[in-house]
């Protein structure tokens, strides 16, 4: 049973975005999965715990843990609209504390009228004040995301918050458009497909 828990803890985590447009809403969300390099996967949501000492790597390196049909874990923020130039947003932040040994979190946000650096920082706020609120950082939420930042990076509890972002405005001609962010996890115990 212990082995079972230690493979269920992903090692291994990478972020990826895409976008798709097509007159049918489901096939532009597959086009927006093959844009991310993702489509080949059974995806699975997963809420927003970043496991004690993941390994973030690149989109490139964890696209070569992927077999077609696998089932794959992931945090994923999607938005969608057929409203001909509305703008659209999704995004998943991240923030990671200093000690290895203790999680950190996955936030996922999806707007409206949003660009993409603010849903980002809207997406990396909602992370990073889920993990103050753990570790017992005391902060005004009233104040603006550049001042909390600060004062979480200062506490020197935090080594890390980041975020990926996809946006893009709704087709002229009315056809469905989707955003989709995500942080895809690699299970312990994956190799790398030389195929």
């Amino acid at each position: 049973m212990e082995i079972f828990k230690k493979k269920m803890v992903p090692q291994k985590v990478f972020f990826t975005k895409g976008v798709g447009r097509h007159k049918d809403y489901l096939q532009s969300f597959e086009l927006a999965l093959r844009d991310a390099g993702i489509e080949t996967q059974n995806l699975v949501t997963v809420s927003s715990i970043f496991p004690p000492g993941c390994k973030r790597i690149s989109k490139e390196e964890g696209v070569k843990y992927m077999k077609a049909g696998s089932i794959r874990f992931c945090v994923m923020s999607r938005n969608a609209t057929n409203e001909p130039n509305r703008l659209i947003a999704a995004s998943v932040g991240l923030a990671i504390p200093k000690d290895s040994n203790q999680y950190g979190y996955l936030s996922e946000h999806h707007s409206f009228g949003d660009t993409e650096e603010r849903a980002g920082d809207y997406a990396e706020d909602l992370a990073a004040t889920m993990l103050a609120t753990t570790l017992g950082i005391e902060f005004d939420s009233s104040k603006a995301w550049d001042e909390r930042e600060k004062q979480y990076k200062a506490s020197g509890k935090f080594i890390t918050t980041s975020n990926v972002t996809q946006s893009a405005q709704g087709h002229k001609d009315g056809l469905w458009t989707t955003v989709l962010a995500s942080a895809v996890f690699v299970l312990e115990g994956g190799q790398p497909n030389t195929n």
